[in-house]
């Protein structure tokens, strides 16, 4: 077992260091992995586990929340919530960075995607936030980070994910799970935020008033509806996530196009076409990845780990931190959706042997790998973040920190608090 375990992980590595992409890396590992027990027949295994591992109900949600997570970045609603943000947070000594960190969580939340929040709303902040005084650095820092509170806060694609590689995990149970976590760690963000802007005079307090709330409301109440409607209607048994999600394109596209007018169509084309790259690329990462499953768990690679885990120590708080610490590692490497593709399997069998339930679990791999998306080297967030802010990496490195530590401090309660994340779903009746 051992020569098949360094097979797999060898080659990975080493198509992972020549940029192949990810995807490949996990088919061609797998595949010699496969052809290296020799008991199985490799081609007719990786060809039956893609195929399988894609043939699920629930996956077909993601290319709708993906074409309506498009259609709601292209269809100018980051600008009424920042607008409708400003009306309620501007008002104080830095309130634009939590006008960015409020702006960030909704749009998130509607779009799904951390990667369109930053870049849809640090288009607008960023720019502003440098007219005001911010430092550049600082301005990225907390777009960043903020960017990544919208994969906790529903509806999010990488729950999705998380659900069908778990097995028997509701989707609507992992939803509502992800609610306050993700209110948590925007709030640990706004501390921060907060505290700096505070000690260096950052920002010009704006004037507000409840007239300028309440218009600036309405004209992002069309845009939070879409939260509402497809919370709403999974709770209220209307329809299932799946159908949630082509109601929420249904919703979009008449927002984007026939509402706001911001999206014509003539650009649909092109909005269908990105919405089937990253789908398909998506698609091919949890074939390629549920093959890998298979033949790790053919190989009793998961009892290993947890065995491996467990006789370190059996304490379960200790193998959470142990575990915390390898995921916090792993997403400074790896973009969140392999990783949950990739040791969910690993690491689900360790944690239910501790008596932990599947969906705090889930909210804990979801946190770290959230952290992981702003950590360099690979943090696809951070580098969308600089890239809108001009500036680089290495000047952003050290305005991150105290960010960096506010979101820890939050995985921790995540971690060891479990009832943050199983409240809301117990309360609802979904667990």
């Amino acid at each position: 077992m051992e020569t098949q375990v360094l097979t797999l992980v060898l080659s990975f590595f080493v198509l992972l260091a020549m940029n192949v992409p990810i995807a490949v890396c996990i088919g061609i590992s797998t595949i010699l992995m496969i052809y290296s027990v020799g008991t199985v027949e490799t081609s007719y295994i990786m060809a039956q586990r893609i195929s399988t591992g894609i043939e699920s109900f629930p996956l077909l949600a993601i290319p709708f929340f993906v074409l309506s997570g498009i259609l709601m970045g292209r269809g100018g609603m980051a600008r009424r919530l920042v607008n409708f943000s400003a009306s309620v947070a501007g008002w104080c000594t830095g309130g634009l960075s939590y006008v960015n960190t409020l702006t960030c969580m909704m749009f998130g939340s509607i779009s799904g995607s951390a990667a369109a929040a930053v870049s849809s709303v640090g288009g607008f902040m960023i720019p502003e936030m440098n007219k005001q005084g911010y430092s550049r650095e600082f301005n990225v820092a907390v777009t960043s980070t903020a960017a990544t509170t919208g994969l906790l806060i529903p509806p999010s694609n990488v729950m999705i994910v998380y659900a069908v590689v778990a097995g028997n995990v509701s989707v609507a149970a992992l939803f509502m799970a992800g609610v306050l976590p993700g209110i948590l760690v925007g709030l640990a963000i706004m501390v921060v935020g907060g505290i700096i802007s505070s000690r260096r005079k950052y920002g010009i307090p704006e004037k507000t008033s409840l007239k300028r709330i309440f218009f600036s409301f309405f004209g992002a109440l069309p845009s939070l509806m879409l939260i509402f409607i497809v919370i709403g209607g999974i709770l209220l048994g209307w329809f299932s996530p799946t159908e949630a999600s082509a109601i929420a394109v249904v919703y979009s596209f008449l927002l984007a196009v026939c509402f706001y007018r911001e999206v014509k169509i003539s650009s649909l084309p092109e909005i269908l076409l990105a919405c089937g790259k990253t789908t398909a690329v998506v698609m091919l990462l949890i074939g390629c990845s549920q093959a890998m499953s298979w033949i790790l768990a053919y190989e009793n690679i998961p009892q290993t780990v947890s065995a491996a885990l467990m006789s370190l120590s059996s304490n379960k708080y200790v193998i959470l931190i142990i575990i915390n610490l390898i995921l916090l590692v792993v997403g400074m490497f790896m973009d969140m959706t392999p990783a949950v593709l990739i040791f969910t399997p690993i690491f689900l069998p360790v944690a239910m042997s501790l008596g932990i339930h599947p969906l705090h679990f889930g909210i804990i791999l979801i946190a770290n790998l959230c952290i992981g998306l702003c950590t360099p080297p690979v943090g696809t967030v951070l580098f969308i973040g600089c890239g809108i802010g001009k500036t680089t990496i290495a000047k952003v490195a050290g305005p991150m920190i105290p960010f960096y530590i506010g979101m820890f401090a939050a995985l921790m309660v995540i971690t060891y608090w479990p009832a943050l994340s199983l409240w809301l779903p117990a309360l609802l009746k979904l667990l």
